[in-house]
């Protein structure tokens, strides 16, 4: 029986090594589904990395296993294995190819995140000019901006974001509206500008695949394009204290219709707030009639509002 090459024994496992990496790293199902302009730079690169992983993966894992196997001690054999000192074009090759890897996977990921618009804000990527950032609290200038087909555009929507323990507040400066949710209308270039009012927040959207800190008195900002109708959830991913893990809500991306709606129902929603803030004189109330309406958000029970009647 004529015994089968080593190297065609490696050819045939580099091509299954090189299908099976290929097909799980494209069909793994471990992202979130795709809701922004930004989400599929980021899910390639992922998959690229995944594939590669798997690879080697599989290479490593699948040479311990045959060398297990192969190398074994058979019973009886008491004799010393091959004195095997060193083999330099292996180490060579071991070490050039994962040195390229690394430097391909930069390159890639520079491109990706120049292509998100993590590159237009453009002062955070000198070191000279980050010291004349840090007084500016409302130029946005350190973050994700506009990627470069939409870059010296006006964002078709600015949201300034503030985030507190525990909590984010969204604040529509062109409509007055102020919100605990964030509401955009899908396919509209929306620029969040972000701010912290005690300690670090950082302000994620998994679906989008994006991430900014809210830095306290430092602007940053994040600008995106919903792509995909839905509730998505909104979490604080810098552990801020103790009710860290309870720092969430959620963006609301409508359609265009929906959101004019949702827009106008607000405005009308907070001029009658305003109307009734402005109509009732706090003085003429009780503590009891005062904090009536807000006892639910408070955390207080009818046994503490009814002590206060008295």
């Amino acid at each position: 029986m004529q015994k089968v090459p080593v190297s065609l024994w490696t050819l045939v496992a580099g091509v299954l090594v090189t299908a099976i990496s290929i097909w799980l790293g494209h069909n793994h199902n471990l992202l979130p589904v795709q809701a922004s302009e930004q989400a599929p730079l980021v899910d390639g690169f992922f998959n690229v990395m995944f594939t590669i992983a798997i690879a080697l993966f599989l290479i490593v894992e699948g040479t311990i296993l045959i060398f297990l196997v192969k190398y074994r001690r058979r019973p009886g054999d008491d004799t010393d294995g091959l004195p095997i000192e060193g083999n330099v074009p292996l180490e060579i090759f071991w070490t050039a190819i994962p040195a390229v890897i690394v430097i391909g996977l930069g390159i890639y990921s520079v491109d990706v995140y120049n292509q998100m618009g993590g590159f237009e804000p453009g002062s955070h990527t000198h070191g000279v000019a980050i010291a004349a950032t840090l007084d500016e609290t409302t130029s946005g200038n350190i973050g994700i901006g506009a990627s470069p087909h939409s870059q010296g555009k006006q964002a078709d929507l600015v949201v300034d974001v503030q985030g507190m323990q525990y909590a984010w507040i969204f604040n529509y400066p062109n409509s007055g509206i102020s919100a605990g949710e964030l509401h955009v209308p899908v396919g509209a270039d929306v620029q969040l500008n972000l701010s912290a009012i005690d300690v670090i927040h950082s302000f994620w959207v998994p679906q989008f695949r994006l991430k900014q800190d809210a830095l306290p008195g430092i602007a940053t900002q994040l600008r995106f394009v919903a792509t995909k109708p839905g509730t998505y959830p909104v979490v604080c991913a810098e552990l801020c204290g103790g009710y860290h893990g309870s720092m969430r809500t959620q963006v609301i991306v409508h359609t265009p219709e929906e959101f004019d709606s949702w827009l106008a129902q607000s405005q009308i929603a907070q001029k009658e707030n305003l109307n009734q803030a402005v109509a009732v004189n706090p003085a003429e109330l009780s503590t009891s009639e005062f904090l009536a309406p807000h006892v639910h958000n408070l955390g207080m029970s009818a046994t503490t509002l009814a002590q206060l009647q008295k």
